[in-house]
Formats: structure tokens, sequence, C-alpha cells
């Protein structure tokens, strides 16, 4: 069991030197602080050192950049840069990643926003574990002891605060419980650039360090010798748990993490086992017994607006065409088993929905060759996403249907009855509910 007693020449490294060692720890000698927290001998559990540091930071080294790309991936298949879809009309630069976003495999979207929720979720123990193991460095004193120091510092601000508050939006928007003033998609892509730019900082500069403790080597110079010297408690109290201990607790954390969430996009017998997800569950059985991710209540759907007086408008091309829900049953009609899947993380199996395809109406609008994008209105009143545009490539697949029945039964008023949009790899709130008007060519 190891009692944090040992220097950084324990941990792979020389003895603290004067200047970033003894004098820059917290409190040191010849730096005379506030008391509290600045204190040397506040910090006293023996598990903190450099070794744990280290094992935590490849952990997220690994983990954030896969965060980071899947996320980067589920803002692209909203097709961002449609104007009608543009959530954050100022992300300029930001977007240089954006792309026609595909249509296959159509379980696409479903993968890449699983694993950005589920490994998000399990890595909430390790990235509140590393905060936790350094957060004495945080502490020190003098707070800013030279330029360099000072923008060190002000690397690291931007580090932990935006670490925070982009696992915070994350598990809020997750738990249907966002609570930030402002949309969640702004502010969770802003976040995310801002911690990415200092998280891949502050790796180029200390990973080698950490690879280094790791293998067991002495540190390079005396001032990173003293840097990991003052991880380490001065005064440590007795110790009640290893490392390897400690370690072992936030790896069990994150598996009870991923395995209570993981189920809510593998579907399956698994999917009784995400406990922590609101919509991981069953919601009931029948052909319309699936996730729902907005009730027609929560919408502001009323009676008249899905009745018999209800019309469909397709335009955009050299004709308008009005249509009741039965003259669209009353057309070619086509099958797709495709799942809705959501942003916070949960989707549904393939349901089979039935009905018109997309490109089938842009030609009846005129459009008999090269379908373009379409924008998508509903009867939605209330929330957000009334609307969606789709791309071409999105029109044109034979699966993208606006459908009228799943399951082999119509559609139920929460599955958005008399028809809605169901679009392969598409982002759910971008399966527009309550079809009221096609605009083909109408989505820029």
């Amino acid at each position: 069991m190891e009692d944090g007693r040992k220097t950084a020449r324990g941990s792979g490294g020389a003895r603290p030197v004067r200047g970033e060692g003894a004098a820059a720890r917290p409190g040191g000698p010849g730096a005379r602080g506030p008391g509290g927290p600045f204190r040397p001998g506040f910090w006293r559990s023996p598990l903190r050192g450099p070794r744990l540091t280290s094992v935590l930071g490849i952990v997220l080294l690994a983990g954030i950049p896969v965060l980071f790309v899947t996320g980067l991936l589920s803002y692209a298949a909203y097709n961002p840069d449609l104007a009608r879809n543009d959530r954050t009309p100022d992300k300029g630069l930001l977007g240089f990643f954006l792309f026609p976003w595909p249509t296959e495999p159509h379980w696409l979207y479903r993968l890449t926003q699983g694993v950005h929720v589920t490994l998000g979720v399990a890595l909430v123990p390790v990235l509140l574990a590393k905060l936790w193991s350094v957060i004495p460095r945080l502490f020190t004193w003098p707070p800013v002891r030279s330029v360099t120091h000072a923008l060190d510092r002000l690397s690291l601000l931007l580090l932990v605060g935006g670490g925070l508050f982009v696992f915070a939006t994350g598990l809020l928007n997750i738990q249907l419980e966002y609570v930030f003033p402002g949309s969640f998609y702004p502010l969770h892509f802003y976040g995310s650039w801002v911690f990415m730019a200092a998280f891949a900082a502050h790796a180029a500069l200390r990973v080698p360090r950490a690879l280094r403790v790791l293998r067991g080597r002495r540190a390079r110079t005396e001032e990173e010798a003293g840097a990991m010297a003052a991880l380490a408690a001065p005064e440590p109290a007795a110790p009640t748990l290893s490392r390897r201990g400690a370690l072992t607790a936030v790896g069990a954390g994150s598996l009870l993490l991923a395995a209570t969430t993981a189920g809510q996009s593998l579907g399956g017998p698994l999917r009784s086992t995400a406990v922590l997800a609101p919509r991981g569950r069953e919601p009931g059985g029948g052909p319309n017994g699936f996730q729902i991710n907005k009730t027609a209540a929560a919408a502001g759907i009323r009676a008249a607006d899905i009745g018999a007086d209800w019309r469909l408008t397709v335009r955009g091309g050299p004709r308008e065409l009005v249509f009741t829900r039965t003259e669209l049953l009353e057309l070619p009609q086509h099958r797709a088993a495709l799942p809705i899947a959501c942003v916070e993380g949960w989707s549904t199996s393939d349901q089979l929905w039935s009905g018109v395809r997309l490109a089938d109406l842009a030609a009846l609008a005129g459009w008999e060759r090269d379908a373009p994008g379409v924008f998508v209105e509903s009867a939605q009143r209330a929330g957000t996403f009334r609307s969606a545009g789709l791309r071409a490539n999105q029109v044109r697949d034979p699966l993208s249907l606006l459908a009228l029945r799943v399951n082999g039964a119509g559609l139920s008023a929460d599955h958005g009855y008399p028809a809605r949009v169901i679009v392969p790899a598409n982002p759910g709130v971008h399966n527009t509910k309550w079809v009221t008007r096609l605009t083909f060519g109408g989505n820029a």
C-alpha cells in the first residue's frame, strides 16, 4: 500500500528543487499564502502523485479525442450549413469540417451518437478523479509568478472550466434537464472547441512527462522534477487505500455507468439495463410501442391540426399539389426498416415504416430527374425543431419516406400522425412529425 511519501525520484524523477519544487508547491517555503487550500498541509491525501495523475491523463487522452470526433459527426448530421438548419450561425471557420451527411449505413447516426453519449458518461469518473489528483496545483502561491506562468494558468483555467462545462451541458441534455441559458447546440459546440483547444495544448506539454513517469524514467529537468513532486502531499495522512485500489474504483465506476447507459443505444435484452437513461427502456407494446422524442401534447398539437381537415402541400417545382391522407395512401407505397436515433443517445431498433418515397413526391411536383433537397414544415406549435432541411442525397435515397404507417399500423399521434418524415441515418428530430408542407429546392 502506498503512503504517498515518495518524491519525484521515487516516481521516475529527481528530488524537488527550489523555484519549482519546494518553493513552488502550494504555500511552500518562501511563498507565504493566505492559508486554507494555499497552505502546504491542507492537501494530505497520500494517493496523489505523478503516477496516479499520469494514468488518469493517458485514459483521457485516449477517450476525449473519440468523444470530440463523434460530437463533430453528430453536429454534421444536422446539416447545419443549410441556412434553415443552422443553429450556430456565427460558427465561421469552426464549420470547416462539415460535409453532406450520408444515408448509408442506415444505422450510422445511431452508432456515432451512441458511442458519443456512452463514452461521455463513462469518462465522468475519470475526469473527476483527474481533477481531484491535480487540484492542489490550482492553489499555487503566488498565483502568477511570470508571464509564462500566467499563460500556463490561463490554459489550465480553460481546460478545467471548459471540461466541466462541456460534460455538464452534455449530461443535463441527456437527462432532459437542460438548464443553461441559451440553446444547448451552440453552447455545447463552442464550449467543446474551447475545451479541445486547451486539451490539445495541455496534452502536447504533459503527455511526454506522463509517459516518462509511467516508464519509470527520471525527469529531464529540475523544473519538471519539481512539478511532479508538487503533485504529492508534503505532509500525507495515513493511507487507507492504495493508488491501485483508487484506480480500480474509478475504473469500476466508469464500467458501471457505461453498463447502465449503453443499453439505450444497443437495444435488445440490454435495453432494460439502461436505468440511467430517461428513454432507455421500452415504453409499451403494440406497433407504435417504441421511444418518442416528443409527444403530440408537448409539441402543442391540437386535434384539429391532425384531424379530417389536415392537408399536405407539396411545392417548389413547376406544380403545387395538395393531398389528403387518403390520397397519399393511394400513391405507390414503399417500406423501409429504419431506427429512430436521438441526440440524447437513445435509439430504437429498426421499425418497419411504409409510405410514399420523398423522391416520388418530388417527381409529382415536377422534379422528375435529380430531385433537390427539401424543406419540411410541421404543424408543431411548441418547442424546437418545428422544421428541417434535408439534402438532395437524403431525398433521393429510396429508403427516405413520408411515412404513413409503422409496423403494419397507422401512426399514432405521438409518432407523427397523419404523416412524418423518416430518413436513414438522420437525427431523430430531423425526422419531422405532423408534416404539413414539403418545399423542394427550398432548404437553402
